[in-house]
């Protein structure tokens, strides 16, 4: 199978934040930001590998900044890690407040999606090509949390606890 670039399955995706996704004190639900970050993964996944993709899990959720009724959420999306039917993906959120043009570090997440064949069993993806030193940096700091991920994962199975 041949191999595909981190650029070749990136997306930068763009949504305006309105009243309906807030409180009524004009702050934006963590939710919607959660929801849309896993849609921006999702399309990341799915491009690469093209298939179908579930998320396997959200390893980092991590919220920076306040996002507001108003702002423009810019969404960055890519590739991290690929696996034999697993890929990670981080999303990078900034918030541009469009009167101000001052734009903040919202949220950061990583994501685990599996690709899925027709049958929806887990399927085989296209190996990673690493290009720059940023993405095999990003790709050796997504081998550690893999890492730790499966320790826990090993560690919950033998105590039946979550």
């Amino acid at each position: 199978m041949e191999g595909k670039r981190v650029r070749d399955s990136s997306v930068i995706m763009a949504q305006m934040m309105i009243p309906l996704d807030a409180n009524p004190a004009g702050n934006v639900h963590g939710g919607v930001v959660v929801k849309i970050i896993d849609e921006a993964a999702g399309v990341v996944a799915a491009r690469h590998s093209r298939s179908n993709v579930v998320t396997a899990s959200i390893d980092r959720m991590d919220f920076h900044n306040p996002v507001f009724v108003g702002d423009v959420l810019f969404f960055k999306a890519s590739l991290n890690l690929v696996g034999k039917t697993s890929m990670e993906i981080g999303v990078r959120v900034e918030a541009e407040n469009l009167i101000t043009g001052v734009v903040r570090h919202a949220a950061s997440a990583y994501l685990t999606y599996v690709a899925l064949d027709l049958n929806g069993k887990p399927r085989e993806v296209p190996p990673l090509i690493l290009e720059t030193e940023e993405e095999r940096r990003r790709n050796i700091e997504a081998k550690q949390r893999r890492e730790v991920r499966l320790a826990e994962k090993k560690r919950e199975a033998g105590t039946g606890q979550p």
